[in-house]
């Protein structure tokens, strides 16, 4: 659907945007692990106005789906970010965010394996030329530090992004999407303060003013902007288009979060992106629309099979 699309790139444009708000309060001494739980937390909060009428008094529907709604939070937003700024701590950022956005890969490994069918032709050109893109985009150039722990956090992280594409793909009307976002940040923050009190994240806040490009701004600025458009928007657009695209069409249009990160990182900060960077945009919307083309040839063929490459529940 052109709808669910649509959807998904907005998704991307909002997730994006987290790295210059992030960037803004990072540079005035707040930790990864302070953002990540002050976003969750202030995302949670205002998610849980509109998820409590949205029950319509079905609290049923919590029990009912409790797995999900802790899978979600534990492994595709708390672990998952964890795991990625592990990733950073013992690499540079393009490689560990090239580890992350794996995840596509992962997912149709999987639903080959799942469906015992090589995936079609226009799915692993798919792949292949989004990954490519995704490497342009990063402009990985120079040399770079590997380390062996800090690819297996990568790695780490791009499962609990496959997952939570797969959770957030599962065909539940009995769960309305602002529930499962509000119940996934909520076990999510709860997680990150637990991990705070263990010692296992550094906390550190601040109050000092922010720079946003050639504004100096209250960092209450910055923080709302990570938990109102790159949290409470995007998780919300994101889980509706992965449920209207399936969890592998909606894996790979996030990888346009790359490029919407370089767009804003230049208005907001200043960062023009290059030549090399812009080709890679191009790759990845190719990509994109490979595996989007693939999944519509499919959706005729009545065989069972076929399904599986559309949404696979989670256990």
């Amino acid at each position: 659907m052109a709808s669910g699309l649509g959807i998904a790139l907005f998704s991307s444009a909002v997730f994006g945007i987290s790295g210059s708000f992030a960037k803004a309060l990072l540079e005035t001494g707040w930790t990864p692990g302070a953002a990540v739980t002050g976003r969750l937390t202030g995302a949670a909060l205002i998610l849980a106005v509109p998820a409590i009428p949205a029950l319509r008094g079905r609290w049923h529907q919590l029990k009912d789906n409790w797995l999900t709604i802790l899978l979600f939070g534990v492994i595709g937003v708390a672990a998952c970010q964890l795991f990625y700024f592990n990733a950073v701590s013992r690499l540079s950022v393009g490689v560990a965010l090239l580890l992350e956005y794996l995840a596509p890969v992962i997912i149709v490994l999987w639903l080959w394996a799942a469906s015992r069918k090589r995936p079609r032709p226009l799915t692993i050109a798919g792949t292949l030329l989004s990954l490519g893109g995704l490497v342009l985009v990063l402009d990985l150039t120079g040399a770079v530090k590997i380390d062996l722990i800090g690819v297996l956090w990568g790695i780490a992280a791009a499962v609990c992004l496959a997952i939570y594409f797969f959770i957030t793909a599962k065909e539940n009307d009995t769960l309305p999407p602002i529930v499962l976002a509000s119940g996934g940040l909520m076990v999510g923050a709860v997680v990150m303060w637990l991990a705070a009190a263990t010692g296992l994240v550094p906390m550190a806040f601040g109050t000092a003013d922010t720079r946003l490009g050639p504004w100096i701004t209250p960092w209450w600025v910055a923080l709302g902007g990570l938990v109102v458009l790159a949290t409470v928007l995007a998780y919300v657009s994101g889980i509706v288009a992965a449920r209207a695209l399936g969890s592998k069409v909606a894996s790979f249009v996030s990888l346009t979060e790359v490029l919407f990160a370089v767009i804003w990182a230049w208005l907001l900060l200043g960062e023009l992106p290059g030549t090399i960077q812009l080709l890679g945009g191009l790759l990845i919307v190719g990509g994109v629309v490979l595996v989007r083309l693939d999944e519509l040839r499919a959706a005729p063929v009545p065989a069972p099979l076929d399904h599986a490459n559309d949404v696979e529940p989670v256990p």
